[in-house]
């Protein structure tokens, strides 16, 4: 070892720049060797190794040197040797690059192969490598976390790439698919009134990981928690991609839009015992991965070949320190943790009554007032919503989904579970507190059909894939309308047309945090294809001609939103309340075509409900019909001697703009019933104080 390379210490891990050098720390216990590589440019076959004394260059598990000369942007790996042993669950492989669990980027050379990764034989030139990176020297200008309450947001879930990379965007070529191009696109999710971004994952990650031919397009497939994917950047330079996530952070919250990350901490792009050594499992395979009892296979609860064993005391701090770095030097706003119920196994794969890693975030100082979202089930069948742990995390509610799905399309015996959904799933999460409530409220996500798709198809297709089929979930809950796919038949699509605004509106109206997919505002459709993880293609992409063709479906999201989201003027509150804190709090009564008398049997499919303040001030009624013919509903009586009357804001059977309008421009209803059409949903507000304050507040 040359004299002029130091020692180096354990602490931070990562590479960390000082004055006089670079610190270089990475965990081991189980390695007899360590060798740090140096690469002069990212396809570098021979780099310059610097071997590691087992002695003077490792502390307890940690092995580290300072090197003096370096600066950022400097390309590094690791060699670890040691024993391969997969019995004894060691996979230590000396041919192959490792990079740093702890590299805030990551290099892609032209010629990666994650083939070259997974056989025997050195991969050096078709490695990722690490980058090394100085401390955040950005300048902010003052932005930090806007931690908006729950009950004043609405989550826009969408994929970075997808959501510009189609040439009808508009952003141009050169950045479409960027974070760069999505910044470009603030201006229509502010007008959109979305208040939140829930970002597939943006942790660089394998686009090799797919079937032959195609890419890894979601990105659930990472390969570092700390380096934004270097694919999402408009700069080649790994270093500059930093930056430009953090101008768009910062440009999103000039526009009052929150930042959530879908993050994957229940596995890796390494896959199972046949997989590719990219870092972790080169690295301390056993510390890192659950593994089988025969300890040379692995535990697959995330249905993709391996599970990060998320509880041993190293990953539970490598997880931690990746979501303060997220939060302290990109300013995200919050977490949405994929297949969460992972985090809560042992080292054994066993459910844990109180995980430790959980109640770690949930406790954490530097995360204090941070959103986190469990997708709160696995895929080996452990299903925890409204039984995950912890004081201050929300959950996908999948229940909301296929409830509101089988109502929709006239299932029996669905009745009963949409007038819970409605009130905020009180039978799932218990009481519903009006300031925070539990429930992300959703009907699609990136993970099966688009909205479009669901009232589009009976089948899945995804031939695409190369699966024949195989792939994605039969578990659909969908119904064609009649004809499956594409039709020019007026009726269906009509009918289609009317789910569509049928399924947004019960999102948006239903107490919880509702979220909705990129595209569905547009009646996006991916043909089909209910895992389109592969495709990164016009399949996946968004088409904005469909702005244009579905005018009056995107037209019916903002008006929905702007009510959801409305301060309203309300006495007793004290600030303005948004419509989901004054539901929250008033009385609820449940009817049938006639007053007082709903049905709550398999075969009926119908409901309605009043929404009313005992002591005056508000009546909104709503009625749900998913049954194949016209109903006509006695309407409540109002209050004698104020004049009051019922006016209609909300009929999903009419036509733009008579769908849905501003309460201070509802149109008075004449009579003492509404007939409602099949397939419809009708909302209705009383003349009283509030209107006539909302009509102040709109003038």
């Amino acid at each position: 070892m040359s004299s002029t390379i130091k020692i180096g210490q354990s602490s931070p891990l990562g590479a960390t720049v000082f004055a006089d050098g670079v610190n270089f720390s990475v965990f081991s216990k189980n390695a007899t060797g360590m060798e740090l590589l140096l690469f002069n440019e990212v396809t570098d076959s021979n780099p310059r190794a610097i071997s590691l004394d087992p002695v003077k260059n490792r502390t307890s598990y940690y092995w580290h040197v300072s090197v003096p000369g370096l600066k950022p942007g400097q390309l590094y790996g690791y060699r670890a040797l040691g024993p391969f042993e997969p019995q004894r669950g060691l996979r230590f492989d000396p041919d192959k690059v490792l990079l740093d669990p702890y590299a805030r980027a990551v290099a892609v050379p032209p010629n990666y192969s994650r083939l070259a990764a997974s056989q025997p034989g050195d991969n050096a030139a078709q490695a990722m490598k690490s980058v090394v990176t100085a401390s955040a020297s950005y300048d902010w200008e003052g932005d930090s976390p806007l931690q908006r309450p729950c009950h004043r947001t609405v989550i826009y879930e969408l994929h970075v790439a997808g959501f510009t990379r189609h040439p009808s965007s508009g952003v141009s070529p050169e950045k479409r698919g960027t974070f760069a191009g999505l910044m470009e696109k603030i201006p229509y999710l502010q007008d959109l009134g979305i208040t939140a971004v829930e970002l597939l994952p943006i942790f660089q990650f394998d686009e090799q990981d797919a079937p032959a031919g195609l890419h890894n397009y979601w990105g659930y497939s990472p390969v570092s928690f700390f380096a934004p994917h270097q694919g999402y950047g408009f700069s080649p330079n790994p270093l500059d991609v930093l930056d430009e996530f953090r101008d768009l952070v910062k440009a999103l919250h000039r526009a009052g839009i929150e930042v959530i990350l879908d993050v994957v901490f229940n596995h890796s792009a390494e896959g199972n015992h046949l997989g590719p050594t990219l870092s972790f499992r080169g690295l301390d395979n056993e510390a890192y991965y659950i593994l089988d009892k025969d300890r040379a296979t692995y535990a697959n609860y995330s249905g993709t070949g391996n599970t990060l064993n998320a509880n041993n005391s190293v990953v539970r701090r490598l997880i931690i320190d990746s979501l303060r770095y997220w939060v302290q030097e990109m300013h995200v706003d919050g977490f949405r943790f994929d297949l969460a119920s992972v985090l809560s196994r042992d080292e054994s794969g066993i459910p844990l009554a109180n995980p430790p890693i959980i109640w770690d975030i949930d406790s954490d100082p530097i995360l204090a007032g941070i959103k986190f979202i469990a997708e709160a089930w696995d895929a080996a069948g452990l299903y925890q919503v409204g039984t995950f742990v912890g004081d201050f995390w929300k959950e996908w509610n999948g229940k909301f989904r296929d409830d509101v799905r089988r109502f929709f399309r006239s299932d029996r015996g669905a009745i009963i579970p949409l007038a819970c959904r409605l009130l905020g799933s009180g039978d799932i999460f218990g009481p519903v507190n009006p300031e925070s409530e539990p429930s992300i409220n959703f009907i699609t996500c990136h993970d099966g059909f688009t909205l479009n798709d669901l009232v589009s198809y009976q089948q899945k297709h995804n031939e695409a894939n190369r699966e024949d089929n195989r792939d994605g979930t039969d578990y659909n809950l969908s119904w064609n309308c009649g004809i499956e796919g594409f039709t020019a038949d007026p009726e269906i699509e009509q009918l289609r047309n009317r789910q569509v605004k049928n399924f947004l509106a019960l999102t948006l109206l239903s107490i919880g945090t509702p979220m909705l997919l990129m595209g569905d505002e547009v009646r996006r459709s991916q043909r089909g294809n209910n895992n389109a993880y592969c495709q990164d293609n016009e399949i996946s992409w968004l088409n904005w001609a469909w702005l244009a063709k579905h005018a009056d479906v995107h037209r019916f999201v903002k008006q929905l939103i702007a009510i959801r989201l409305q301060p309203t003027p309300y006495q007793g509150y004290p600030e303005n309340p948004t419509l989901n804190q004054i539901f929250a709090r008033l009385e609820f009564k449940f009817h049938g075509v006639r007053l007082n008398q709903q049905g709550w049997g398999d075969d009926d499919h119908s409901l309605a409900v009043s929404i009313r303040d005992p002591e005056g001030g508000f009546f909104c009624y709503l009625i749900f019909n998913a049954y194949w013919e016209s109903l006509e509903f006695e309407l409540p009586n109002l209050e004698e001697g104020k004049q009051q009357s019922w006016y209609r804001w909300l009929d999903t059977n009419l036509g733009t703009p008579d769908d849905i309008c501003p309460w201070s421009e509802a149109l008075e209803v004449t009579g003492s019933t509404y007939l409602i059409q099949p397939y419809s949903v009708v909302g209705l507000i009383a003349h009283g104080s509030l209107r006539q304050a909302l009509v102040k507040v709109s003038a």
